[in-house]
């Protein structure tokens, strides 16, 4: 059984990894947390920012795609890739268009008159920026593997913060459940903290593991393991894979978590009659814009056939190339509803019928997860709740930095010390676990492990100076 000696020193040892853990990691999470409210609530951002682009009169009788696909880029010329077609009566067509100039715009049309709304770029837009900023911190890869990392320690911070709390047989709600509003001080933002951390942590850790299956690290490793179970996207209903075809996150762009490696297949040029079917003259890499007459002609047929299959609000992506395909594609909040149909450009053939009945329990719990991070489950009641977490992150990132400024003197960093005698036995193991769970995170722990031991054995010396001096 540990002595009182020992409880302090592991106590005060976990206080430090926690405190260097906090000061990494708290300006990410800052970040995470007010774009991830943001986004929370991006349609009623979006409805309340440009109502102009997002409401129609009722409209009962729609134009085809066609016609709005062409109206779109009229106005804005350029190579159409997406059409989403309205949710509600009340709701414009939303074209894709890849412009002239390389830009990518999404083109409001309403569906009744093929009246152009206007257009805006995402990446431009409040809701956009936070997306774009959640996902990668605006870095790329790089800002990817960042964000992971910060998601990582946070799961670091929850554990040290857990025992920090724990009471060691003074259970008072006081200061535990709730904070003491007469304390002053440090002592009434440590009660915050604590208490804050204590109620909100499963909806943090929530957030963090569901958010970890679209790391750039974890969530390879994640599919990876749901295959080898036979948990994930079962392989039979890829279908054969063609040498041309490419995952469908990457030709579509941000599609289900599950589909996002699936392989497209391809349409068969042996299928086009080519004295009614050609292809746009341009060659490829040229600067000139490519106008696919054929693809925007053979929308209306695809989304009839989608329609008469029981698609509804789905987005239309249109065939690039002669191999390309037409793609309907559902992803409601609820991912039960989740849909994909593939069509062969030349002979609208249905190529592929994938649905959520497919999905593997692993890729069942990852989409029911993410769905419910992003507030799409189950309506407002949904988003409030993931509001919680990102409140809460901030009030700890607050207090925390609170109490740290009330500790320190005046003129200095006030780190906990080094506590080289602690015996951190249990905690070691824990993290040698998750480090090997989480790669990113153990790479980083070994890196810290190596800096604080240079530290120790460049300070052994200076410190024997002074006891000999």
């Amino acid at each position: 059984m540990a002595t009182a000696a020992e409880t302090s020193r592991s106590y005060r040892a976990i206080w430090r990894w926690h405190f260097w853990a906090g000061l990494i990691v708290a300006p990410f999470l800052v970040i995470l947390s007010i774009t991830g409210a943001i986004y929370l609530f991006n349609d009623e951002l979006n409805d309340l920012l440009m109502p102009e682009l997002h409401f129609v009169e009722p409209v009962h009788r729609q134009l085809p795609p066609s016609a709005l696909i062409r109206a779109a880029i009229a106005e804005y010329p350029g190579t159409p890739t997406r059409i989403d077609l309205p949710t509600e009566p009340d709701r414009p067509a939303k074209v894709y268009v890849k412009t002239a100039a390389g830009e990518p715009r999404q083109v409001m049309v309403n569906p009744g008159n093929a009246r152009v709304l206007g257009s805006f770029v995402y990446a431009r837009t409040l809701v956009g920026f936070a997306d774009l900023m959640h996902g990668s911190l605006l870095l790329g890869e790089r800002g990817d593997a960042i964000v992971e990392l910060a998601a990582c320690w946070a799961l670091v911070l929850i554990a040290s913060g857990l025992y920090l709390w724990w009471p060691r047989g003074r259970w008072k709600a006081a200061g535990l459940l709730y904070p003491r509003l007469r304390a002053k001080g440090r002592l009434f933002w440590r009660d915050l903290h604590a208490t804050t951390g204590v109620w909100m942590l499963a909806l943090i850790a929530f957030l963090l593991l569901t958010g970890l299956p679209w790391a750039v690290v974890q969530g390879p490793l994640i599919r990876g393991g749901f295959e080898a179970l036979g948990t994930g996207a079962p392989q039979q209903a890829w279908g054969h894979t063609p040498p041309e075809s490419r995952p469908m996150g990457e030709a579509l762009g941000r599609v289900s978590w599950t589909q996002e490696q699936a392989p497209m297949p391809v349409s068969d040029p042996a299928h086009a009659d080519h004295a009614d079917h050609q292809m746009p003259p341009q060659a490829a890499g040229t600067d000139k814009v490519a106008i696919d007459e054929a693809a925007i002609d053979g929308a209306d047929s695809i989304a009839a056939r989608a329609t008469a299959m029981g698609m509804r609000d789905y987005r239309l992506y249109l065939p690039r190339g002669e191999r390309g395909i037409y793609t309907a594609l559902t992803y409601p909040g609820r991912p039960q509803g989740q849909r994909t149909l593939h069509f062969d450009r030349w002979s609208h053939e249905l190529l592929r019928d994938y649905r959520w009945s497919q999905y593997g329990t692993g890729a069942k719990a990852v989409e029911l997860g993410v769905q419910i991070h992003m507030g799409r489950y189950f309506g407002l009641a949904n988003q409030l709740l993931m509001l919680l977490p990102c409140i809460a992150i901030l009030l700890l990132a607050g207090s925390g930095v609170a109490m740290w400024w009330k500790r320190r003197p005046e003129g200095a960093f006030a780190a906990p010390p080094r506590v080289p005698e602690a015996r951190l036995d249990g905690m070691l193991l824990i993290l040698l676990v998750a480090g090997l769970l989480m790669p990113l995170l153990g790479a980083s722990l070994l890196i810290v492990w190596l800096l604080d031991s240079a530290v120790q054995r460049i300070g052994r010396p200076a410190e024997r100076r002074i006891s000999q001096g």
